[in-house]
C-alpha cells in the first residue's frame, strides 16, 4: 500500500511529458491557410498579431489604394483588409487551443474531510487522477489535431470564397462605371432630339405624335440613366464591402475606366472533374471530415465498456489511531448501459459523414461541368459582340451619316441610329463583364469551392466531449 505512489510515478511522468509537448505553433496555423490560398488565387492571407506586423499591413493597404485596383490587387486587399476574414482566421486560435488541450491531462483532484464523534475525529484526505482520460489522450489528440487541419481548410475555403465575390464585385463595379457613360450619351443624343423636335413641332415642321414619341424616348433615356448611376453605386459599396474599407479610403479608392480585354483563346482544363475531386477545397474537408468521423468511432468502441476510471492516492487518520494510507479506484460497471446506443450514434454519424462527402464529389463534377459550359457560352457572346455587332453598328453608322449628308435620311433618323450604336456597346460591356464572372466561376470550381454553396462538413465532437462521454 505504502508503495503505490511509486507505481502511479511512472503515469504521471507519461502525464507531465504529453503535456509538455502539448504547446502552440509559432504562426498559429495560418502557414497552411496562406499556402492553400495562394495556389487558389495567387495571393495569401495575413492576421496580424503584433503591432508592428499590423503597421506592414496597413502600409501595404495604404500602397494598393494608389492607384487604380486591377482584379489581383482588389483580391488581395479584400484579403488582407476584410474584418469578416479576419474574424474567421481568429478561429484557427480557437482550434488550436482545444488541440493543446486534448494533450493535456485534466488537473487532479484534491478532496479533504473532517469528521468528529464524541473525542474521536476522523481526517480523509485524497488525490485522484484521471487515468481514463490519460490512456485516451492519443487518440484525443488525433481526433483534434483533424479539427485543427480543418479548421485550417475551412480558414482557406473563406478565404477562396472572398476572393471570388471580390472578383465578381470588382467587374460588377467597373462595368456599372462604364455603363453610365454610355447610358449618358444615349440621354445627351435623347435630349438633343426631344429639343429638336419641339422646336420644330412649335414651328409647324413637325407633328404633335412625332415630338410626343422624342419626348418619350427622352424620358426613358433619364430613368435609364438614373438608374444606371445608382447601379453604379450599389456596385461600388459592394465591392467597398468586400475590400473592408472605410472613410476617406472608401470614398477615393479608384477602379479602372474599362473591363479587362478579352482573352485571345478560352480557358481549356483538362481533366477539368478530375482536377476537382483533387484540389477542391470542399472535398477534401469533406473527406478529412469522414476520417476524423472514423477515427471518433474507433475511440467511441474503445471506450465503450470503460466510461470512467479514475485512480488516487488515500490518506486517512484518527485520533488515537495509527494513521492509515491506501489507494482507491473508482470504475463504473456496465450494468444498464453497455454503450451500445453510443457506438450505434457514431456508426451513423460515420455513415451521414460518408453519404455528404459523396455528395460534395458528385456536386463538384456537376459544378464544373456547368461552370465551364457558362464560361464558353459567355466568351462566345462577348466575342460575338465584339467582332459582329458593334463593328456592324459601326458601318451602319458610317453609312447612315453618308446618307444624312447627301440629304436622304432625316436628323432624327441619324440620331436614333446613334442611339442604337451606343448601346450594342453598352450591350458589349455587359457581355464582357458576365464573360469575367464567369471565368471566376470556373476557376473557383475547379480548385477553390462551390462557386454558389457552402461546403458540406461534418460536425465533429471535441476531444474533451469525447473525454467527457466517458464520465
Amino acid at each position: 500500500m505504502k508503495n503505490f505512489p511509486l507505481r502511479l510515478a511512472p503515469a504521471v511522468s507519461a502525464a507531465v511529458l504529453l503535456a509538455g509537448c502539448a504547446s502552440f505553433s509559432a504562426d498559429g496555423g495560418l502557414g497552411r491557410v496562406s499556402e492553400l490560398t495562394r495556389e487558389r488565387t495567387g495571393q495569401g492571407v495575413a492576421a496580424p498579431r503584433s503591432t508592428q506586423e499590423a503597421d506592414t499591413v496597413r502600409g501595404r493597404v495604404a500602397e494598393l489604394l494608389q492607384g487604380p485596383l486591377s482584379p489581383d490587387s482588389a483580391v488581395e486587399l479584400a484579403l488582407l483588409n476584410n474584418r469578416g476574414l479576419q474574424a474567421g482566421l481568429a478561429q484557427l486560435g480557437v482550434a488550436e487551443a482545444d488541440l493543446v488541450q486534448a494533450g493535456r491531462l485534466r488537473n487532479p483532484t484534491f478532496s479533504f474531510g473532517r469528521l468528529a464523534v464524541g473525542g474521536l475525529v476522523e481526517i480523509e484526505r485524497a488525490v485522484m487522477f484521471d487515468i481514463l482520460g490519460l490512456l485516451t489522450m492519443p487518440a484525443a489528440r488525433r481526433v483534434e489535431q483533424q479539427r485543427f487541419e480543418q479548421a485550417q481548410y475551412q480558414a482557406a475555403y473563406d478565404a477562396v470564397g472572398l476572393a471570388a465575390d471580390t472578383r465578381r464585385a470588382y467587374f460588377g463595379a467597373v462595368a456599372a462605371q462604364q455603363l453610365v457613360t454610355y447610358y449618358q450619351q444615349v440621354k445627351e443624343a435623347a435630349d438633343a432630339s426631344s429639343e429638336l423636335a419641339r422646336r420644330m413641332q412649335q414651328a409647324g415642321n413637325f407633328s404633335k405624335l412625332a415630338q410626343m414619341r422624342e419626348q418619350a424616348f427622352h424620358a426613358d433615356a433619364v430613368a435609364d440613366l438614373a438608374r444606371a448611376r445608382q447601379q453604379a453605386v450599389a456596385e461600388r459599396e459592394r465591392l467597398t464591402r468586400l475590400l473592408g474599407l472605410q472613410g476617406e479610403q472608401a470614398a477615393a479608392f479608384k477602379l479602372p475606366e474599362r473591363l479587362p480585354d478579352l482573352p485571345q483563346q478560352p480557358l481549356a482544363p483538362e481533366d477539368a472533374e478530375q482536377t476537382a475531386i483533387d484540389k477542391r477545397l470542399d472535398v477534401q474537408m469533406a473527406r478529412r471530415a469522414t476520417e476524423a468521423t472514423a477515427r471518433s468511432l474507433g475511440l467511441t468502441k474503445a471506450t465503450r465498456f470503460v466510461n470512467a476510471f479514475e485512480v488516487g492516492y488515500q490518506n486517512k487518520s484518527e485520533t488515537d489511531s495509527p494513521r492509515a494510507n491506501g489507494y482507491e479506484l473508482e470504475l463504473e460497471l456496465p450494468l444498464f448501459d453497455f454503450g451500445s446506443a453510443r457506438n450505434a450514434r457514431a456508426e451513423a454519424t460515420y455513415m451521414q459523414a460518408l453519404h455528404r462527402t459523396a455528395e460534395v464529389a458528385v456536386n463538384a463534377r456537376s459544378e464544373v461541368r456547368e461552370s465551364h459550359a457558362a464560361y464558353r457560352t459567355a466568351y462566345d457572346l462577348a466575342k460575338h459582340h465584339r467582332d459582329e455587332v458593334v463593328p456592324l453598328r459601326q458601318r451602319i453608322s458610317e453609312e447612315n451619316l453618308l446618307r444624312y449628308n447627301g440629304m436622304l435620311i432625316s436628323v432624327f433618323e441619324l440620331l436614333a441610329d446613334s442611339r442604337e450604336q451606343v448601346r450594342a456597346v453598352g450591350q458589349y460591356v455587359q457581355a464582357l463583364r458576365d464573360f469575367w464572372v464567369a471565368d471566376t466561376d470556373l476557376r473557383t470550381a475547379l480548385t477553390g469551392r462551390s462557386p454558389g454553396a457552402a461546403a458540406a462538413i461534418s460536425n465533429l465532437p471535441a476531444a474533451s466531449e469525447q473525454q467527457a462521454a466517458g464520465h
